[in-house]
Order: C-alpha cells, then sequence, then structure tokens
C-alpha cells in the first residue's frame, strides 16, 4: 500500500490547503466546529463555499462564525449525552458529504462517567461520534464521495484499547492513559468505518493536528503543562517551537475533510498533511518528549480490535 503524501507542510494552514478549492453545494458537519481547531476548520470550509453545521454544546459560542458565514448553521448536540446525539440524527435532512470529528475532553482529573456508564474520555471521543457517524449512516451514503475525519491525538501511541477494563473499573485511574486510550479509540473507528462503509462510498481517516494552546489543555495540572513544554520551571507560560497555531492544526483535518488530493483514501492516519508510518506504540515513547511522539500505533490500525470495538460500542447504542 503507497504512503500518501501531500505538497503541504507541518506549518501549512487550513486556508492554503483548501486554495483553489470550490467546496459549493457541500454539506459539512463539524463537532466542537465553535472555538479552537474545530471554530478554524469550520472557517476555511466556510470560506471555499461549503455549507457548514457546528455541532456543539455551547451553541452561543457560534454566534461570530454564524453571522460571518450565511452558510453556517449551529445545532446542539452534546457527545456525552447519546440522547441528545439521536436527536441530531433525527432531524437531520438531506445529504452529508462530510463529517469532522473534531469535539473532545481531555485530561479529566477525576474519573467521571456518562450515563451509559462509560469513562467520559471515552464516551465523549469516542462513542458519541461512533453514535454520530452511524446514526447518520444514510445521510452519509447520500453524500458525494462522503468522508468522515476523526481527530486523535500522538497521545494514543501511550496506551492501546484495554477490553477487559476500558472504563477503569478495576485499574487505577490515570488522566493522560485515558485520554490516550480514548485517541487510539479514534483511530481504530475511522478504521472502522473504513471497512463498513467504503463499499457504500463512504471513507474515514484519523489524524494528529499537533499541539495546540488551545481550551483542550484546560484540565491539565502544571506537571501536564510542563511534560507538554507549556510552562517553565517558574510556572510561566511557554510556546515551544512544535507548538501549531489553531490555523496550522486545522490544517490535516481540512485536507482530509475536503481536498481532492484525498479522493478515494480511506483507513489511514495524518499528521502534518502526511499519512503517518506504522509504529510500535508504548508507555516508553513519553521518555522522547511530546515533539517526538509521530507516527501511528500498529494497534491503532488493528482490524480485529476495530472490528471488536465497533461490536462494543453497537451494544451501547442500541
Amino acid at each position: 500500500m503507497t504512503t500518501i503524501t501531500t505538497p503541504f507542510g507541518a506549518r501549512a494552514t487550513a486556508a492554503e490547503v483548501l486554495a483553489g478549492v470550490d467546496l459549493t453545494g457541500r454539506r459539512v458537519i463539524v463537532t466542537g466546529g465553535a472555538s479552537g481547531l474545530g471554530a478554524e476548520t469550520v472557517r476555511a470550509l466556510a470560506t471555499a463555499g461549503a455549507h457548514v453545521t457546528i455541532a456543539t454544546r455551547t451553541p452561543a459560542h457560534a454566534k461570530q462564525l454564524v453571522e460571518q458565514f450565511p452558510q453556517v448553521d449551529v445545532v446542539a448536540l452534546d457527545l456525552a449525552d447519546l440522547g441528545t446525539v439521536r436527536a441530531f440524527c433525527a432531524q437531520w435532512e438531506g445529504p452529508v458529504d462530510a463529517l469532522v470529528a473534531n469535539a473532545g475532553v481531555m485530561a479529566l482529573p477525576e474519573r467521571e462517567v456518562t450515563a451509559e456508564g462509560w469513562e467520559m474520555h471515552l464516551g465523549i471521543n469516542f462513542l458519541g461520534h461512533f453514535a454520530l457517524v452511524t446514526g447518520l449512516r444514510d445521510a452519509l451514503r447520500s453524500g458525494s464521495g462522503a468522508r468522515v475525519v476523526v481527530l486523535s491525538s500522538g497521545a494514543h501511541l501511550l496506551t492501546d484499547f484495554s477490553f477487559p477494563d476500558p472504563h477503569f473499573e478495576q485499574r487505577p485511574y490515570d488522566p493522560l492513559v485515558a485520554y490516550g486510550q480514548s485517541k487510539t479509540a479514534s483511530v481504530l473507528l475511522a478504521v472502522g468505518i473504513s471497512r463498513r462503509l467504503a463499499g457504500e462510498g463512504v471513507h474515514a481517516n484519523a489524524c494528529a493536528p499537533g499541539v495546540i494552546r488551545t481550551n483542550l489543555l484546560r484540565h491539565l495540572t502544571p506537571d501536564g503543562l510542563r511534560l507538554l513544554g507549556a510552562l517553565d520551571a517558574d510556572g510561566n507560560a511557554t510556546t515551544p517551537a512544535y507548538f501549531k497555531t489553531p490555523e496550522q492544526g486545522a490544517a490535516t483535518p481540512t485536507l482530509l475533510a475536503a481536498s481532492p488530493l484525498l479522493d478515494g483514501v480511506t483507513g489511514r492516519y495524518f499528521e502534518d498533511n502526511q499519512e503517518s508510518p506504522a509504529i510500535d506504540g508504548g508507555a516508553h515513547l513519553a521518555a522522547a518528549g511530546v515533539d517526538a511522539m509521530a507516527g501511528v500505533a500498529r494497534w491503532a490500525l488493528d482490524p480485529v480490535a476495530a472490528d471488536r470495538l465497533w461490536d462494543y460500542a453497537s451494544e451501547a447504542v442500541r
């Protein structure tokens, strides 16, 4: 299988990867599109002409984007509440040409669970998006070469998916392990979609947008921020060279959602606007530093694990 490359470097912006691309008539959903990377993704897609629906827990935060772009609207959606996901899917009319699974939560200090009993990182980052994709399956099939983009993270390299104890009911809860597991699940979601829906004209890929100073970091402890390089020894905020701006971080998700360069590509993992090599994951990678955590763990591309997780999630959303 040939590795996919593009002409865009790690510092390209979302606007740059869509330069000259006309998305008029395309309908796109971006979860968590009211702020941060999601907002920059919405802005780039709308500027290229797409009709974008922002699915967010806080619709009021999308006011500026809705006012700026007449073809952008906003609908309430809480990925931790499958009832709101079902309601969103039930009211949707027409095709979906792209779905960007951008919303997420990171490093909650204490273990929390959703109404379904799923650990909160896993419930929001994976299960809510799984329910959204499966609930919109007919709309995606009706789209024009529909694409699903699932945002993951280099943190997935730290841990595989624990089928024996996914919700930390027996093992000690660790915020970064919980986040990493949810991001492994996110890659497996893209693999699962590719395996089940590619024959229906729906393609899916996962990506790591890079490290960006957004609201996603709000739950990190000072030690966690120091691990990222975002805080120095004296407690001052710092911005390491490998950090990206929101516009740069949104480039890879936008590329996967709408660039003609990715037509027909499915079941892959990208970072810095290129397909990533498969490597052996493990906690030892943390010692190399966050900026060195590149590549996709083989466990996240495992079709057997993807099928098993799909079946497990299917039971939860019945």
